[in-house]
């Protein structure tokens, strides 16, 4: 496994890391993706995984970097210190490597979260803090109100179908040495790729490389210096094959016949704004998730 390094906050993450979003895998795969060096396992308080990670990473939790999220409907303080101390409790560790902020929430105030974090970070129940889904105007202001820590990264959807990260974010988060951790970075099943690959790019490319379809679409996120990815892998020859993703990087060639071959969709800053928007409506309306 390969590493990127993220100097301004100290930290070296695998190229390659694993979610467990809608997970049923079990205990096994994880456990060698682990062993195979994709040591960042990432999970949330909404995913209901939190206890399988914790018994995955049982006995080998210093070779894991752990990942988990709070809800947007816990970012007031006390709600948020609660939350922190429920996924400690079902993951069974004393700290939480990477804890994000999983949707921004508007209707609570950000210096009042970020204060949390880094009372967090300072109680040693968290090591650093991150965020999730954040655009750069939601990261400008959680920065902002952090006054002893820094955003480390940046949990976004991307992948050869999703590009909205390219552009400002991705130019931002480059500019401020923040990771930009990509799910869903095979669009939630090779099938949503190959819908928008009417020229069989992606069969073309694999063939081209002798890399497996997957494989290849791993590591066109993992090209930009700032990208990770962590897919979703159910089986332990699922893992093996992701963790191949690793180590290698297609060629300015294979990488533009992938641009120019596979369809995608980049929301623009109007639908964005009104994406937000929304968002904004929803949670002074109660419904925040």
């Amino acid at each position: 496994m390969e590493y990127k390094h993220f100097p301004g906050a100290a930290l070296r993450l695998p190229e390659i890391g694993f979610g467990t979003w809608r997970y049923r895998g079990g205990v096994l795969p994880l456990r060698k993706a682990i062993e195979l060096g994709a040591h960042l396992i990432d999970t949330a308080e909404s995913y209901g995984t939190e206890e399988i990670v914790g018994e995955a990473i049982r006995g080998v939790r210093d070779r894991v970097f752990l990942a988990t999220k709070a809800l947007p409907r816990h970012f007031r303080r006390a709600d948020l210190l609660k939350s922190a101390d429920e996924s400690l409790k079902r993951l069974g560790v004393g700290h939480i490597d990477l804890y994000q902020l999983h949707w921004p929430n508007y209707t609570v105030p950000i210096a009042e979260t970020m204060a949390t974090m880094e009372e967090l970070v300072d109680r040693g129940k968290i090591r650093f803090i991150g965020v999730s889904n954040f655009s750069v105007s939601d990261l400008e202001k959680a920065q902002a109100a952090l006054s002893r820590h820094k955003i480390v990264s940046n949990q976004v959807r991307y992948s050869l179908i999703d590009r909205t990260i390219e552009g400002s974010l991705l130019r931002y988060c480059e500019q401020q040495d923040i990771a930009l951790v990509a799910y869903s970075p095979l669009a939630s099943g090779l099938g949503h790729i190959k819908e928008r690959d009417a020229h069989r790019t992606l069969e073309r490319v694999s063939g081209l490389t002798g890399k497996s379809e997957g494989q290849v679409a791993l590591n066109w996120c993992i090209t930009k210096s700032q990208v990770i990815a962590i897919p979703k892998a159910s089986s332990v020859d699922h893992v093996q094959d992701d963790c191949g993703a690793a180590g290698w990087r297609l060629s300015p060639e294979h990488v533009a016949l992938l641009d120019r071959g596979i369809g995608f969709r980049r929301r623009g800053r109007v639908e964005a704004r009104l994406r937000r928007v929304a968002r904004h409506l929803l949670q002074r309306l109660g419904r925040n998730q």
